[in-house]
């Protein structure tokens, strides 16, 4: 069976065509280093385990610079092995590669761009760039170890999404009920808060929107989504999973729209989104439909 990820034209993004089982993975540094080596050899072990093939395994002696950052993207993109472009973790940096980063080029190659986090700058810019549709999913340092729940996840998603309902197995608060169908974006709130006002900030008119954080403090992520309040950023998705906010509890946090907006559009919470052992992957980029009754977050 050939072993190449196929794209189909799907408005703003494209889904497999089959089931095909990716198998080549490119690392990729584009925030920061995963400080224990230990830690980045037992992911890499693990994704072999897994049936991966690791192009690159040598760790990075330093953390590159932002122009080598982009270059090293660029070459994974070129790379004719490469079927997936993993992270080797979040943190801190992707959002300077962006104005440097040739989408031509990507848009000719393309791979799956893979990870969360800080990556969130990378994966929603690099989708509404080029069409080609990215996975919000563990990196190499959350294969070390992975839950079983997220192995089978990662597996749903490379191998073309054989399972349509993303939240399968996975619990859901609902706040607000209702039917809705968009383009799935988002990510971490504290990054994509970052672009807003720029010409990289995430257009969400039409979108089922997900969010997530870690660590930040109650003012922060009220001060955080104020923002997107201000800046319309709310006011015309169709549907918004707000995902996990270690330290914040998730209706503290729907507490925070509910009292400044008029929430018009389904609303859920699911848990397993975000900096959490148990990591749904999902596809950015991808057209989907949230169903409140069902619990479901589907693929169209």
């Amino acid at each position: 069976m050939d072993n190449s990820y196929r794209f189909i034209n799907s408005g703003a993004g494209g889904l497999p065509a089959t089931e095909i089982f990716l198998k080549t993975v490119y690392t990729i540094t584009p925030s920061l280093l995963i400080k224990k080596k230990g830690e980045l050899t037992a992911g890499i072990k693990n994704l072999e385990k897994l049936g991966f093939k690791v192009l690159n395994k040598k760790p990075a002696a330093k953390l590159p610079s932002t122009f080598r950052k982009v270059a090293q993207l660029h070459a994974a993109f070129l790379n004719k092995k490469t079927q997936i472009i993993l992270a080797h973790r979040g943190g801190y940096g992707s959002m300077k590669l962006l104005p440097h980063l040739d989408f031509d080029l990507i848009r000719k190659n393309p791979k799956i761009l893979a990870g969360f986090s800080d990556l969130s700058a990378l994966l929603n810019v690099i989708s509404e760039r080029t069409g080609l549709v990215a996975l919000h999913s563990p990196m190499i340092i959350n294969f070390s170890p992975p839950s079983r729940f997220t192995i089978r996840s990662f597996l749903n998603a490379v191998n073309g999404f054989p399972r349509r309902n993303l939240f399968e197995g996975a619990p859901v608060k609902v706040y607000r009920p209702g039917i809705a169908r968009g383009l799935l974006k988002g990510g971490n709130l504290i990054t994509l808060t970052a672009l807003l006002g720029t010409e990289w900030e995430t257009d969400t008119d039409g979108t089922i929107l997900f969010l997530e954080d870690v660590n930040e403090k109650w003012h922060e992520v009220d001060r955080y989504l104020t923002q997107w309040m201000f800046a319309g950023k709310l006011r015309n998705v169709k549907g918004l999973v707000l995902g996990n906010f270690r330290g914040i509890k998730n209706r503290d946090v729907y507490n925070i729209l509910s009292t400044q907006m008029k929430i018009d559009f389904p609303l859920v919470h699911c848990s397993y989104i975000g900096h959490v052992k148990n990591k749904i992957t999902l596809p950015v980029g991808a057209r989907a439909e949230l169903n409140t009754r069902k619990k479901a977050l589907t693929l169209l």
